[in-house]
């Protein structure tokens, strides 16, 4: 999991050509913090698949249930 201004920096991808596989866009708003939003990814079938979510809503409880893990700030890169 990594931002749109993290894979450009690292050369994977740039403003008009988006990152080839593995790299998927996860949808969010262009203002999306994680003070409101987390980060969450699971492995099905040997890779990871992200999403966004608000914090503390319905959602977030049910995919944490259906065993999807919150990444770390620190833990989003290339």
């Amino acid at each position: 999991m990594a931002t749109q201004r993290q894979l450009i920096e690292a050369g994977i991808g740039d403003e008009i050509q988006p990152p080839s596989r593995p790299w998927l866009r996860i949808q969010g708003t262009g203002d999306a913090s994680t003070m409101w939003y987390a980060v969450m990814r699971k492995r099905e079938r040997g890779i990871f698949i992200g999403t966004l979510v608000l914090r503390h809503s319905p959602h977030h409880a049910l995919l944490s249930r259906q065993g999807w893990e919150e990444v770390a700030v620190d833990a989003i890169g290339p």
